[in-house]
């Protein structure tokens, strides 16, 4: 007779990326500040736009509370809508509103690109926290390459959203700033997220095949072993 598993005894699974960044809803929920932001701040002015995406930001807070999902991504996208609302108010410029993730970009940027010279792929090591394998992958060279490859990937996606950025900010186009915000952020991190999982994938394949070896190493020299025990032996014996 089988008897069913509790499940309250089973072992939390690990949350995947995608539902530690708050799931598809939560990609989704981040940029609805910002469309409302836009067109508020066209209709009814700047402080009127402040205060509508800062309440688009609380609501979004209180319904994943409320649905009792994860609200961590919440509480971060809410501080973060505070600081684009607190830097707008204090330009007087509704363009002011993006320049904390054009300069947030390039910082990411640059902290990707570093931990590549320094030959600590961020991905690797971020990955490794998240699922509690550390930094054993620096051990492959294979593994080292595949996650240089995903943090390449990741500075990509945060330059270009510098460059593009900053260029219609500069310009002055509001309204586009607004879409490439939207067009350059969860899809292209849906890309480099794909690419993080590959990466993943062959690093995690390259220390299995790694391990595989040295086990077969390890096993050829036991096996060896008893066959040099039994020539010295049969030598002493014949003197």
């Amino acid at each position: 007779m089988t008897h069913s598993q509790n499940p309250e005894t089973e072992p939390d699974r690990p949350q995947t990326l995608l539902e530690q960044l708050g799931g598809v809803s939560g990609l989704i929920y981040s940029t609805v500040p910002v469309v409302v932001f836009v067109p508020v701040n066209a209709i009814f002015g700047l402080t009127a736009a402040i205060w509508a995406a800062l309440g688009s930001a609380a609501a979004i807070l209180v319904l994943r509370l409320v649905r009792r999902e994860p609200i961590q991504p919440a509480i971060s996208g809410f501080l973060g809508v505070g600081i684009c609302a607190f830097i707008a108010h204090r330009t007087g410029d509704a363009k002011g509103y993006f320049l904390f993730g054009i300069y947030t970009s390039l910082v990411y940027c640059a902290v990707f690109v570093i931990s590549i010279l320094v030959r600590w792929p961020l991905v690797g090591v971020a990955w490794g926290m998240l699922n509690g394998v550390g930094t054993r992958f620096r051990s492959n060279r294979t593994a080292v390459r595949a996650y240089d490859i995903a943090t390449a990937g990741w500075a990509l996606v945060f330059g270009s959203r510098y460059l593009v950025q900053s260029w219609l900010y500069d310009s002055d186009h509001t309204g586009f700033l607004a879409f490439s915000r939207i067009a350059m952020g969860w899809p292209l991190a849906a890309l480099a997220v794909l690419l993080t999982v590959w990466a993943a994938r062959r690093s995690d394949r390259a220390l299995a095949e790694a391990d595989a070896a040295a086990e077969a190493d390890a096993a050829d020299e036991a096996d060896e072993s008893p066959e040099a025990d039994d020539s010295s032996h049969t030598e002493h014996k014949h003197l």
